[in-house]
């Protein structure tokens, strides 16, 4: 299976709330720090949802 790297480039602060607890369940505390998660389609709804704040790769 295939592996995503996300990162955090643009503070949530400011944002709604659902998408602040999106940034924080993906597991992403502070401004680039990276994560790396398996490529579901669960991962993928919540990196679609914040893709204004995050980085998204191929790892």
């Amino acid at each position: 299976m295939a592996k995503l790297k996300i990162t955090l480039v643009r503070s949530p602060i400011g944002q709604n709330e659902k998408q602040r607890i999106t940034v924080k369940t993906l597991g992403l505390r502070k401004l680039n720090s990276s994560v790396i998660h398996e490529d579901t389609p669960q991962i993928r709804g919540m990196v679609n949802k914040v893709l204004h704040l995050v980085k998204v790769e191929n790892a």
